[in-house]
Protein backbone atom coordinates (compact mmCIF):
# COMPACT_ATOMS: atom_id res chain seq x y z
CA UNK A 1 0.00 0.00 0.00
CA UNK A 2 1.17 3.18 -1.06
CA UNK A 3 2.05 5.84 1.24
CA UNK A 4 -0.70 8.25 0.22
CA UNK A 5 -3.19 5.35 0.94
CA UNK A 6 -2.23 4.69 4.21
CA UNK A 7 -2.14 8.24 5.05
CA UNK A 8 -5.99 8.35 4.02
CA UNK A 9 -6.66 5.29 6.05
CA UNK A 10 -5.18 6.79 9.63
CA UNK A 11 -6.65 9.61 8.87
CA UNK A 12 -10.22 8.35 8.01
CA UNK A 13 -10.04 5.99 11.04
CA UNK A 14 -9.43 8.18 13.28
CA UNK A 15 -12.06 10.89 12.50
CA UNK A 16 -14.34 8.36 12.42
CA UNK A 17 -12.98 6.84 15.99
CA UNK A 18 -11.88 9.24 17.87
CA UNK A 19 -15.36 11.79 17.86
CA UNK A 20 -17.18 8.62 18.52
CA UNK A 21 -15.36 7.88 21.78
CA UNK A 22 -15.31 11.52 22.99
CA UNK A 23 -18.90 11.40 22.26
CA UNK A 24 -19.05 7.99 24.60
CA UNK A 25 -17.02 9.82 27.15
CA UNK A 26 -14.14 7.50 27.11
CA UNK A 27 -11.77 9.75 25.79
CA UNK A 28 -8.95 10.22 22.42
CA UNK A 29 -7.07 7.96 23.56
CA UNK A 30 -9.47 4.79 23.83
CA UNK A 31 -10.75 6.04 19.78
CA UNK A 32 -7.38 6.14 18.83
CA UNK A 33 -6.49 2.33 20.29
CA UNK A 34 -10.08 0.81 18.96
CA UNK A 35 -9.05 2.72 14.92
CA UNK A 36 -5.83 0.91 15.72
CA UNK A 37 -7.27 -2.11 16.18
CA UNK A 38 -9.65 -2.46 13.45
CA UNK A 39 -7.89 -1.14 10.62
CA UNK A 40 -4.53 -3.52 12.02
CA UNK A 41 -3.31 -6.84 11.20
CA UNK A 42 -5.79 -9.07 14.02
CA UNK A 43 -8.97 -6.68 12.32
CA UNK A 44 -9.82 -5.64 8.85
CA UNK A 45 -5.21 -5.97 7.75
CA UNK A 46 -5.60 -2.84 6.16
CA UNK A 47 -2.23 -1.66 7.81
CA UNK A 48 0.31 -4.58 8.51
CA UNK A 49 4.07 -3.04 8.85
CA UNK A 50 3.19 -2.03 12.68
CA UNK A 51 6.43 -1.82 13.62
CA UNK A 52 7.63 0.60 11.21
CA UNK A 53 4.97 2.50 11.89
CA UNK A 54 5.56 2.44 15.62
CA UNK A 55 9.02 3.58 15.09
CA UNK A 56 8.45 6.60 12.74
CA UNK A 57 5.04 8.03 15.60
CA UNK A 58 7.39 7.63 18.14
CA UNK A 59 8.53 11.02 17.31
CA UNK A 60 4.59 11.86 18.56
CA UNK A 61 6.01 10.96 21.93
CA UNK A 62 9.12 12.74 21.34
CA UNK A 63 7.55 16.02 20.47
CA UNK A 64 5.16 15.66 23.82
CA UNK A 65 7.97 15.40 25.80
CA UNK A 66 9.60 18.58 24.50
CA UNK A 67 6.87 20.89 25.07
CA UNK A 68 6.63 19.79 28.23
CA UNK A 69 9.68 20.42 28.88
CA UNK A 70 8.90 23.94 27.43
CA UNK A 71 6.35 24.51 30.13
CA UNK A 72 8.95 23.58 32.37
CA UNK A 73 11.48 26.07 33.56
CA UNK A 74 14.89 24.88 35.26
CA UNK A 75 13.32 26.70 39.30
CA UNK A 76 10.45 24.77 38.89
CA UNK A 77 12.44 21.64 38.11
CA UNK A 78 14.28 21.80 40.32
CA UNK A 79 11.18 22.22 42.83
CA UNK A 80 10.10 18.78 41.48
CA UNK A 81 13.30 16.57 42.62
CA UNK A 82 11.13 15.40 45.41
CA UNK A 83 8.45 13.98 43.32
CA UNK A 84 10.86 12.70 40.66
CA UNK A 85 13.76 11.07 42.60
CA UNK A 86 11.77 10.16 45.94
CA UNK A 87 8.71 9.22 44.98
CA UNK A 88 9.60 8.38 41.14
CA UNK A 89 12.48 5.93 42.54
CA UNK A 90 10.12 4.57 44.61
CA UNK A 91 7.61 3.33 42.19
CA UNK A 92 10.01 1.73 40.47
CA UNK A 93 11.85 -0.05 42.71
CA UNK A 94 8.81 -1.17 44.58
CA UNK A 95 6.51 -2.08 41.79
CA UNK A 96 9.63 -3.54 39.98
CA UNK A 97 10.30 -5.98 42.59
CA UNK A 98 7.30 -6.88 43.55
CA UNK A 99 6.32 -8.04 39.81
CA UNK A 100 9.45 -9.43 39.52
CA UNK A 101 9.19 -11.65 42.32
CA UNK A 102 5.38 -12.68 40.64
CA UNK A 103 7.57 -13.59 37.69
CA UNK A 104 10.19 -15.35 40.08
CA UNK A 105 6.63 -17.00 41.76
CA UNK A 106 5.42 -18.44 37.91
CA UNK A 107 8.68 -19.71 36.96
CA UNK A 108 10.62 -17.26 34.93
CA UNK A 109 14.42 -17.03 34.62
CA UNK A 110 15.94 -14.64 37.47
CA UNK A 111 16.76 -12.71 33.97
CA UNK A 112 13.83 -12.46 32.22
CA UNK A 113 11.51 -11.69 35.65
CA UNK A 114 14.14 -8.78 36.52
CA UNK A 115 13.07 -7.52 32.91
CA UNK A 116 9.76 -7.81 32.87
CA UNK A 117 9.12 -6.90 36.47
CA UNK A 118 11.06 -3.11 35.59
CA UNK A 119 9.82 -3.44 32.37
CA UNK A 120 5.89 -3.40 33.62
CA UNK A 121 6.81 -0.76 36.20
CA UNK A 122 6.98 1.74 33.71
CA UNK A 123 3.86 3.85 33.00
CA UNK A 124 2.98 5.52 29.11
CA UNK A 125 4.01 9.37 29.28
CA UNK A 126 2.11 9.69 26.33
CA UNK A 127 -0.95 8.24 27.39
CA UNK A 128 -1.13 9.48 30.83
CA UNK A 129 0.22 13.26 29.96
CA UNK A 130 -2.50 13.08 27.34
CA UNK A 131 -5.23 12.23 29.49
CA UNK A 132 -4.32 14.95 32.07
CA UNK A 133 -3.73 17.48 29.30
CA UNK A 134 -7.08 16.42 27.83
CA UNK A 135 -8.72 17.48 31.44
CA UNK A 136 -6.69 20.10 32.49
CA UNK A 137 -5.06 18.66 35.15
CA UNK A 138 -1.39 18.75 34.73
CA UNK A 139 -0.97 21.64 37.21
CA UNK A 140 -3.11 19.93 39.95
CA UNK A 141 -1.06 18.22 42.61
CA UNK A 142 -1.27 14.77 41.41
CA UNK A 143 -0.85 15.70 37.63
CA UNK A 144 2.37 17.15 39.13
CA UNK A 145 3.78 14.19 41.13
CA UNK A 146 2.59 11.74 38.16
CA UNK A 147 5.06 14.09 35.88
CA UNK A 148 7.89 13.69 38.29
CA UNK A 149 7.51 10.11 38.47
CA UNK A 150 6.97 9.22 34.91
CA UNK A 151 10.09 11.52 34.01
CA UNK A 152 12.11 9.21 36.93
CA UNK A 153 11.01 6.35 34.83
CA UNK A 154 11.99 7.88 31.17
CA UNK A 155 15.41 7.78 33.10
CA UNK A 156 15.45 4.78 34.79
CA UNK A 157 15.10 2.98 30.69
CA UNK A 158 18.90 3.65 30.90
CA UNK A 159 20.29 1.31 33.50
CA UNK A 160 17.23 -1.50 32.01
CA UNK A 161 18.86 -1.39 28.94
CA UNK A 162 22.67 -1.27 30.48
CA UNK A 163 21.42 -4.21 32.32
CA UNK A 164 20.45 -6.75 29.74
CA UNK A 165 23.96 -7.53 27.78
CA UNK A 166 24.71 -8.62 31.29
CA UNK A 167 21.45 -10.69 32.09
CA UNK A 168 21.76 -12.11 28.49
CA UNK A 169 23.75 -15.34 27.15
CA UNK A 170 25.24 -13.91 23.90
CA UNK A 171 23.19 -12.63 21.06
CA UNK A 172 23.97 -9.15 19.58
CA UNK A 173 26.28 -7.59 22.47
CA UNK A 174 28.14 -4.61 22.54
CA UNK A 175 31.81 -5.06 23.29
CA UNK A 176 32.69 -1.32 24.09
CA UNK A 177 34.07 -1.13 27.47
CA UNK A 178 31.66 0.84 29.99
CA UNK A 179 33.83 3.34 30.88
CA UNK A 180 33.42 4.56 26.91
CA UNK A 181 30.05 4.68 26.87
CA UNK A 182 29.55 6.96 30.03
CA UNK A 183 32.11 9.14 28.50
CA UNK A 184 30.12 9.39 25.19
CA UNK A 185 26.84 9.55 27.40
CA UNK A 186 27.89 12.51 29.56
CA UNK A 187 29.84 14.80 26.73
CA UNK A 188 26.46 14.70 24.85
CA UNK A 189 24.39 15.56 27.29
CA UNK A 190 26.93 18.19 28.12
CA UNK A 191 26.99 19.41 25.04
CA UNK A 192 23.13 19.67 25.15
CA UNK A 193 23.08 21.58 27.89
CA UNK A 194 25.75 24.18 26.14
CA UNK A 195 23.93 24.43 22.85
CA UNK A 196 20.39 25.20 24.69
CA UNK A 197 21.82 27.71 26.73
CA UNK A 198 24.01 29.50 24.21
CA UNK A 199 23.33 28.75 20.60
CA UNK A 200 19.68 28.06 20.73
CA UNK A 201 18.50 31.90 21.37
CA UNK A 202 21.04 33.50 18.70
CA UNK A 203 19.65 30.57 16.27
CA UNK A 204 16.35 31.49 16.91
CA UNK A 205 16.75 35.66 16.96
CA UNK A 206 18.76 34.90 13.47
CA UNK A 207 15.75 32.99 11.88
CA UNK A 208 13.03 35.41 13.26
CA UNK A 209 14.82 38.06 11.60
CA UNK A 210 13.46 36.60 8.17
CA UNK A 211 9.69 37.07 9.68
CA UNK A 212 8.96 33.27 8.23
CA UNK A 213 6.93 31.32 9.92
CA UNK A 214 8.08 28.36 7.76
CA UNK A 215 11.56 28.67 8.58
CA UNK A 216 11.10 28.84 12.54
CA UNK A 217 8.76 25.95 11.92
CA UNK A 218 11.40 23.95 10.64
CA UNK A 219 13.82 25.18 12.66
CA UNK A 220 11.77 24.39 15.30
CA UNK A 221 11.49 20.59 14.34
CA UNK A 222 15.08 20.49 13.90
CA UNK A 223 15.89 21.45 16.93
CA UNK A 224 13.68 19.09 18.15
CA UNK A 225 14.88 15.99 15.81
CA UNK A 226 18.21 16.65 16.56
CA UNK A 227 18.46 16.75 19.85
CA UNK A 228 16.35 13.67 20.21
CA UNK A 229 18.81 11.57 17.47
CA UNK A 230 21.85 13.33 19.32
CA UNK A 231 21.08 11.80 22.40
CA UNK A 232 19.48 8.38 21.06
CA UNK A 233 22.88 7.83 19.42
CA UNK A 234 24.31 7.41 22.65
CA UNK A 235 21.57 5.04 23.84
CA UNK A 236 19.32 7.21 25.62
CA UNK A 237 15.91 7.94 25.29
CA UNK A 238 14.84 10.18 22.22
CA UNK A 239 12.27 11.26 24.48
CA UNK A 240 14.46 11.82 27.41
CA UNK A 241 16.81 14.24 24.91
CA UNK A 242 14.27 16.16 23.41
CA UNK A 243 12.51 16.85 27.25
CA UNK A 244 15.67 18.53 28.16
CA UNK A 245 16.03 20.64 24.84
CA UNK A 246 12.79 21.81 25.97
CA UNK A 247 13.57 22.41 29.39
CA UNK A 248 16.29 24.64 28.61
CA UNK A 249 14.42 26.87 26.11
CA UNK A 250 12.02 26.94 28.62
CA UNK A 251 13.04 30.43 30.05
CA UNK A 252 13.69 31.24 26.14
CA UNK A 253 11.47 34.69 24.57
CA UNK A 254 10.52 31.82 21.89
CA UNK A 255 8.94 29.71 24.00
CA UNK A 256 5.46 30.32 23.34
CA UNK A 257 6.25 30.40 19.60
CA UNK A 258 7.74 27.11 19.43
CA UNK A 259 4.53 25.78 21.58
CA UNK A 260 2.71 26.80 19.17
CA UNK A 261 4.51 25.72 16.25
CA UNK A 262 5.07 22.22 17.33
CA UNK A 263 1.55 21.68 18.82
CA UNK A 264 0.07 20.50 15.22
CA UNK A 265 3.10 17.99 14.79
CA UNK A 266 3.03 16.77 18.41
CA UNK A 267 -1.27 16.16 18.10
CA UNK A 268 -0.87 14.29 14.79
CA UNK A 269 2.14 12.09 15.66
CA UNK A 270 0.55 11.43 19.14
CA UNK A 271 -2.55 9.97 17.63
CA UNK A 272 -0.67 7.85 14.82
CA UNK A 273 1.39 6.32 17.91
CA UNK A 274 -1.68 5.33 19.93
CA UNK A 275 -2.96 3.85 17.26
CA UNK A 276 -0.10 2.17 16.52
CA UNK A 277 0.14 0.62 19.66
CA UNK A 278 -3.71 -0.78 18.91
CA UNK A 279 -2.93 -2.40 15.65
CA UNK A 280 0.41 -3.66 17.83
CA UNK A 281 -1.80 -5.81 20.27
CA UNK A 282 -2.11 -9.52 19.17
CA UNK A 283 -5.82 -10.33 19.30
CA UNK A 284 -5.18 -13.84 18.38
CA UNK A 285 -2.93 -14.47 21.61
CA UNK A 286 -6.32 -12.98 23.50
CA UNK A 287 -8.53 -15.26 22.02
CA UNK A 288 -6.06 -18.41 22.24
CA UNK A 289 -5.67 -17.10 25.84
CA UNK A 290 -8.16 -15.35 27.33
CA UNK A 291 -8.34 -16.08 30.74
CA UNK A 292 -3.97 -15.72 31.13
CA UNK A 293 -4.31 -12.39 29.55
CA UNK A 294 -6.94 -10.80 30.94
CA UNK A 295 -5.47 -11.89 34.50
CA UNK A 296 -2.24 -10.48 33.76
CA UNK A 297 -3.85 -7.16 32.83
CA UNK A 298 -5.89 -6.77 35.78
CA UNK A 299 -3.67 -7.94 38.26
CA UNK A 300 -0.67 -5.17 36.67
CA UNK A 301 -3.31 -2.42 36.98
CA UNK A 302 -4.51 -3.63 40.43
CA UNK A 303 -0.49 -3.81 41.50
CA UNK A 304 0.72 -0.64 40.41
CA UNK A 305 -2.42 1.16 40.87
CA UNK A 306 -2.13 0.13 44.84
CA UNK A 307 1.53 1.30 44.83
CA UNK A 308 0.84 4.66 43.65
CA UNK A 309 -2.18 4.65 45.92
CA UNK A 310 0.21 4.39 48.58
CA UNK A 311 2.61 6.71 47.76
CA UNK A 312 0.42 9.62 46.63
CA UNK A 313 -1.19 9.32 50.43
CA UNK A 314 2.02 9.41 51.78
CA UNK A 315 2.83 12.35 49.76
CA UNK A 316 -0.74 14.37 48.88
CA UNK A 317 -1.67 13.51 52.26
CA UNK A 318 -5.60 13.37 50.41
CA UNK A 319 -7.50 10.01 49.14
CA UNK A 320 -8.67 11.58 46.26
CA UNK A 321 -5.84 12.73 44.37
CA UNK A 322 -4.01 9.52 45.38
CA UNK A 323 -6.56 7.80 43.79
CA UNK A 324 -6.54 9.75 40.72
CA UNK A 325 -2.42 9.27 40.24
CA UNK A 326 -3.05 5.75 41.18
CA UNK A 327 -5.79 5.11 38.33
CA UNK A 328 -3.82 7.88 36.04
CA UNK A 329 -0.54 5.91 35.66
CA UNK A 330 -1.50 2.50 36.31
CA UNK A 331 -0.79 0.76 32.86
CA UNK A 332 2.57 -0.01 30.86
CA UNK A 333 4.62 2.04 28.94
CA UNK A 334 5.70 2.57 25.56
CA UNK A 335 9.17 1.93 26.68
CA UNK A 336 7.99 -1.92 27.11
CA UNK A 337 8.05 -2.36 23.78
CA UNK A 338 11.26 -1.47 22.88
CA UNK A 339 12.88 -3.10 25.77
CA UNK A 340 11.52 -6.54 25.42
CA UNK A 341 12.51 -6.55 22.09
CA UNK A 342 15.58 -6.24 22.95
CA UNK A 343 15.47 -8.71 25.73
CA UNK A 344 14.34 -11.11 23.17
CA UNK A 345 17.49 -10.18 21.09
CA UNK A 346 19.84 -10.51 23.98
CA UNK A 347 17.89 -13.88 24.90
CA UNK A 348 16.93 -12.75 27.87
CA UNK A 349 13.56 -14.02 27.71
CA UNK A 350 11.80 -16.12 24.68
CA UNK A 351 9.80 -14.78 22.01
CA UNK A 352 6.46 -15.92 23.57
CA UNK A 353 7.17 -14.28 27.03
CA UNK A 354 7.69 -10.88 25.33
CA UNK A 355 4.57 -11.06 22.60
CA UNK A 356 2.18 -12.13 25.58
CA UNK A 357 3.99 -8.99 27.84
CA UNK A 358 3.51 -6.93 24.83
CA UNK A 359 -0.19 -7.63 24.62
CA UNK A 360 -0.27 -7.02 28.19
CA UNK A 361 1.55 -3.87 28.28
CA UNK A 362 -1.35 -2.53 25.11
CA UNK A 363 -4.34 -3.77 27.00
CA UNK A 364 -3.23 -2.25 30.05
CA UNK A 365 -3.19 1.24 28.14
CA UNK A 366 -6.80 0.69 26.90
CA UNK A 367 -7.87 0.41 30.87
CA UNK A 368 -6.52 3.73 31.79
CA UNK A 369 -9.03 5.89 29.92
CA UNK A 370 -11.90 3.48 31.19
CA UNK A 371 -11.25 3.46 34.93
CA UNK A 372 -10.22 7.25 34.65
CA UNK A 373 -13.73 8.02 33.11
CA UNK A 374 -15.33 5.27 35.24
CA UNK A 375 -13.35 7.34 38.36
CA UNK A 376 -14.32 11.09 36.58
CA UNK A 377 -17.96 10.25 36.65
CA UNK A 378 -18.60 7.64 40.18
CA UNK A 379 -15.30 8.56 42.76
CA UNK A 380 -14.73 11.89 42.39
CA UNK A 381 -18.49 13.55 42.89
CA UNK A 382 -17.62 11.20 46.53
CA UNK A 383 -15.02 13.57 47.42
CA UNK A 384 -17.15 16.90 47.63
CA UNK A 385 -15.36 18.76 49.77
CA UNK A 386 -12.15 19.64 48.05
CA UNK A 387 -9.18 20.67 50.02
CA UNK A 388 -7.55 23.87 48.94
CA UNK A 389 -4.64 23.85 46.22
CA UNK A 390 -1.47 23.70 47.42
CA UNK A 391 0.93 26.80 46.76
CA UNK A 392 2.44 25.21 43.99
CA UNK A 393 -0.77 23.79 42.71
CA UNK A 394 -0.54 26.43 40.28
CA UNK A 395 2.01 28.64 38.40
CA UNK A 396 1.55 31.96 39.33
CA UNK A 397 3.95 32.91 35.63
CA UNK A 398 1.59 31.00 34.23
CA UNK A 399 -1.71 32.56 35.28
CA UNK A 400 -1.35 36.38 34.47
CA UNK A 401 -4.16 38.49 34.57
CA UNK A 402 -2.82 40.59 31.89
CA UNK A 403 -1.21 39.76 28.20
CA UNK A 404 -0.12 42.43 26.44
CA UNK A 405 0.20 42.30 22.43
CA UNK A 406 2.58 44.36 20.97
CA UNK A 407 5.54 45.67 23.48
CA UNK A 408 6.11 48.97 21.62
CA UNK A 409 5.69 52.68 22.79
CA UNK A 410 1.74 52.17 24.38
CA UNK A 411 2.28 48.59 25.39
CA UNK A 412 6.04 49.89 27.69
CA UNK A 413 3.97 52.06 29.20
CA UNK A 414 0.83 50.01 30.65
CA UNK A 415 3.31 47.23 31.51
CA UNK A 416 5.18 50.09 33.22
CA UNK A 417 2.94 50.48 35.40
CA UNK A 418 1.35 46.99 35.93
CA UNK A 419 4.96 46.12 36.77
CA UNK A 420 5.29 48.97 39.52
CA UNK A 421 1.56 47.82 40.86
CA UNK A 422 2.74 44.00 41.30
CA UNK A 423 0.30 42.78 38.61
CA UNK A 424 1.61 40.23 36.69
CA UNK A 425 1.37 40.35 32.67
CA UNK A 426 2.53 38.27 29.70
CA UNK A 427 4.01 40.66 26.27
CA UNK A 428 3.88 38.94 22.94
CA UNK A 429 6.01 40.79 20.42
CA UNK A 430 6.78 39.92 16.42
CA UNK A 431 10.03 42.13 16.32
CA UNK A 432 13.43 40.16 17.28
CA UNK A 433 14.64 43.06 17.10
CA UNK A 434 13.00 44.85 19.82
CA UNK A 435 12.52 41.79 21.91
CA UNK A 436 16.37 41.59 22.06
CA UNK A 437 16.79 46.10 22.83
CA UNK A 438 14.24 45.30 25.56
CA UNK A 439 15.88 42.48 27.27
CA UNK A 440 19.10 44.21 27.51
CA UNK A 441 16.76 46.84 30.39
CA UNK A 442 15.59 43.61 32.41
CA UNK A 443 12.21 42.97 29.85
CA UNK A 444 10.84 39.57 29.48
CA UNK A 445 9.17 39.56 26.55
CA UNK A 446 8.09 36.79 23.95
CA UNK A 447 8.44 36.55 20.44
CA UNK A 448 5.49 35.64 18.27
CA UNK A 449 2.37 36.77 15.88
CA UNK A 450 -0.39 37.67 18.94
CA UNK A 451 -2.88 37.17 16.27
CA UNK A 452 -2.30 32.71 16.08
CA UNK A 453 -4.98 31.23 18.21
CA UNK A 454 -2.32 28.42 19.27
CA UNK A 455 0.03 31.03 19.99
CA UNK A 456 -2.22 32.55 22.10
CA UNK A 457 -3.54 29.21 23.83
CA UNK A 458 0.02 28.38 24.50
CA UNK A 459 0.63 32.40 26.28
CA UNK A 460 -2.56 31.01 28.79
CA UNK A 461 -5.55 32.95 26.97
CA UNK A 462 -8.16 31.33 28.69
CA UNK A 463 -6.42 31.97 32.01
CA UNK A 464 -6.39 35.81 31.79
CA UNK A 465 -8.75 38.34 32.51
CA UNK A 466 -7.78 41.49 30.69
CA UNK A 467 -6.11 41.72 26.81
CA UNK A 468 -4.08 44.97 25.48
CA UNK A 469 -3.56 45.21 22.01
CA UNK A 470 -1.20 47.42 21.32
CA UNK A 471 -0.16 46.22 18.07
CA UNK A 472 1.39 49.30 16.05
CA UNK A 473 0.83 47.83 12.62
CA UNK A 474 -3.23 47.89 11.57
CA UNK A 475 -4.49 44.77 9.74
CA UNK A 476 -2.12 42.88 12.39
CA UNK A 477 -3.87 44.64 15.20
CA UNK A 478 -6.91 44.11 13.53
CA UNK A 479 -6.48 40.43 12.65
CA UNK A 480 -5.53 39.86 17.01
CA UNK A 481 -8.74 41.87 18.04
CA UNK A 482 -10.96 39.31 15.57
CA UNK A 483 -9.37 36.29 17.04
CA UNK A 484 -9.72 37.24 20.64
CA UNK A 485 -12.92 38.37 20.61
CA UNK A 486 -13.96 34.90 18.67
CA UNK A 487 -11.91 32.34 20.83
CA UNK A 488 -11.70 34.02 24.14
CA UNK A 489 -14.70 36.65 24.30
CA UNK A 490 -14.60 36.22 28.49
CA UNK A 491 -10.99 39.00 27.85
CA UNK A 492 -11.86 42.78 28.30
CA UNK A 493 -10.29 44.02 25.35
CA UNK A 494 -8.18 47.69 25.79
CA UNK A 495 -6.75 48.82 22.13
CA UNK A 496 -4.61 51.14 20.86
CA UNK A 497 -5.62 52.86 17.71
CA UNK A 498 -3.31 54.19 15.45
CA UNK A 499 -5.70 56.92 13.99
CA UNK A 500 -9.33 57.33 14.02
CA UNK A 501 -10.19 55.10 10.86
CA UNK A 502 -8.34 52.20 13.01
CA UNK A 503 -10.72 53.09 15.66
CA UNK A 504 -13.86 52.99 13.13
CA UNK A 505 -12.38 49.29 13.08
CA UNK A 506 -11.98 48.34 16.34
CA UNK A 507 -15.37 49.65 17.18
CA UNK A 508 -16.84 47.33 14.26
CA UNK A 509 -15.57 44.41 15.77
CA UNK A 510 -17.54 45.31 18.79
CA UNK A 511 -14.38 46.67 21.07
CA UNK A 512 -15.72 49.15 23.13
CA UNK A 513 -12.12 50.50 25.09
CA UNK A 514 -10.15 52.41 22.32
CA UNK A 515 -7.98 54.49 22.83
CA UNK A 516 -6.41 56.82 20.41
CA UNK A 517 -3.05 57.52 20.63
CA UNK A 518 -2.17 60.71 19.46
CA UNK A 519 -5.44 62.22 20.80
CA UNK A 520 -4.70 61.89 24.29
CA UNK A 521 -0.84 63.55 23.98
CA UNK A 522 -2.59 66.16 21.29
CA UNK A 523 -5.48 67.17 24.00
CA UNK A 524 -2.58 67.11 27.19
CA UNK A 525 -0.78 69.84 24.93
CA UNK A 526 -3.61 71.45 23.65
CA UNK A 527 -4.62 72.83 27.29
CA UNK A 528 -0.80 73.48 27.73
CA UNK A 529 -1.30 75.98 25.12
CA UNK A 530 -4.51 77.57 26.75
CA UNK A 531 -2.29 77.68 29.59
CA UNK A 532 0.39 79.50 28.04
CA UNK A 533 -1.91 81.78 26.81
CA UNK A 534 -2.85 83.46 30.37
CA UNK A 535 -5.93 80.76 31.09
CA UNK A 536 -6.41 79.14 34.64
CA UNK A 537 -5.69 75.46 35.16
CA UNK A 538 -9.65 74.45 35.50
CA UNK A 539 -10.55 76.66 32.33
CA UNK A 540 -8.34 74.65 30.54
CA UNK A 541 -8.92 71.39 31.89
CA UNK A 542 -12.59 72.24 31.55
CA UNK A 543 -11.77 72.72 27.76
CA UNK A 544 -10.00 69.76 27.26
CA UNK A 545 -12.76 67.53 28.96
CA UNK A 546 -15.91 68.90 26.77
CA UNK A 547 -13.68 68.35 23.54
CA UNK A 548 -13.26 64.93 24.56
CA UNK A 549 -16.18 63.68 25.56
CA UNK A 550 -17.83 65.43 22.57
CA UNK A 551 -14.73 63.73 20.16
CA UNK A 552 -15.88 60.21 22.09
CA UNK A 553 -19.56 60.53 21.13
CA UNK A 554 -18.59 61.70 17.79
CA UNK A 555 -16.84 58.98 17.37
CA UNK A 556 -19.65 56.15 18.09
CA UNK A 557 -21.74 57.97 15.89
CA UNK A 558 -19.92 57.98 12.96
CA UNK A 559 -18.15 54.52 13.69
CA UNK A 560 -21.58 53.16 11.36
CA UNK A 561 -20.95 56.32 8.31
CA UNK A 562 -17.44 55.29 8.00
CA UNK A 563 -17.68 54.00 4.49
CA UNK A 564 -19.47 56.79 3.22
CA UNK A 565 -17.31 59.52 3.19
CA UNK A 566 -19.91 62.15 2.27
CA UNK A 567 -21.93 61.47 5.38
CA UNK A 568 -18.55 62.07 7.05
CA UNK A 569 -18.49 65.50 5.96
CA UNK A 570 -21.92 66.24 6.85
CA UNK A 571 -21.48 65.33 10.29
CA UNK A 572 -18.32 66.47 10.79
CA UNK A 573 -19.65 70.09 9.61
CA UNK A 574 -22.58 70.01 12.22
CA UNK A 575 -20.18 68.82 14.96
CA UNK A 576 -17.96 71.54 14.22
CA UNK A 577 -21.44 74.06 15.24
CA UNK A 578 -22.41 71.90 17.97
CA UNK A 579 -18.92 71.96 19.26
CA UNK A 580 -19.07 75.62 19.08
CA UNK A 581 -22.39 76.07 20.65
CA UNK A 582 -20.59 74.19 23.72
CA UNK A 583 -17.97 76.63 24.21
CA UNK A 584 -19.88 79.81 23.81
CA UNK A 585 -22.65 78.29 26.12
CA UNK A 586 -19.26 78.06 28.73
CA UNK A 587 -18.32 81.55 28.17
CA UNK A 588 -22.08 82.76 29.21
CA UNK A 589 -21.83 80.72 32.33
CA UNK A 590 -18.43 81.69 32.95
CA UNK A 591 -19.65 85.41 32.60
CA UNK A 592 -22.05 84.94 34.53
CA UNK A 593 -20.83 83.69 37.45
CA UNK A 594 -18.20 86.29 37.42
Amino acid sequence: MSFLHQALVFLAAAVVAVPLFKRLGLGSVLGYLAAGAVIGPWGAKLITDVEHILHVSELGVVLLLFVIGLELQPSRLWELRRSVFGMGGAQVLVTGALLAGVGLALGLTPGAAIIAGFGLSLSSTAFALQLLAERNQLTTGYGRLAFGILLFQDLAVIPLLALLPLLGDGGTASTEPGWLTGLKVAGVLVGVVLAGRYLMRPVFRAVASFHSQELFTATALLVVVGTASLVSAVGLSMALGAFLAGVLLAESEYRHELEADIEPFKGLLLGLFFIAVGMSVSLGLIVEKPVLVGGLVLGLVALKGAVLYGLGRFGLKQDEPALSLGVVISQGGEFAFVLFALAVSFRVMDRALADLLVVVVGLSMATTPLLYAAHERWVRPRFQKKAEAREYDVAPEEDNPVIIAGFGRVGQVVGRLLRVKRVGFTAIDASPEHIDFMKRFGSRIFYGDASRLDLLRAARADKAKVFVLAIDDIEASLRTARTVKEHFPHLVIFARARNRVHAYRLLDLGIQNVMRETFAGSLEMAGDVLQSLGQTFSESHRAMERLREHDERMLRETARFHGDEQKLMEMAARARKELERLFEQDEAEQKKSA
